[in-house]
């Protein structure tokens, strides 16, 4: 089951950092739907604010 259908949150936030590194592997990649188990809707949020938050400098692009 989707963690954010569990608790029910409709919105994922780019600004928070520390939920996205949950998401992104060890080499800064966005991990796959069957890694995560989210389902198709919050996937899709999680790899857009990962984007943006990537885009604005606050998650690296690579590791140091």
């Amino acid at each position: 089951m989707c963690y954010f259908c569990q608790k029910n949150i409709n919105e994922v936030d780019f600004k928070n950092t520390e939920l996205l590194s949950q998401y992104v592997s060890g080499f800064f990649k966005i991990k796959p739907r069957k890694k995560t188990n989210l389902c198709a809707h919050h996937q899709k949020k999680i790899a857009v604010a990962i984007k943006r938050a990537r885009q604005m400098g606050l998650i690296p692009y690579t590791p140091r």
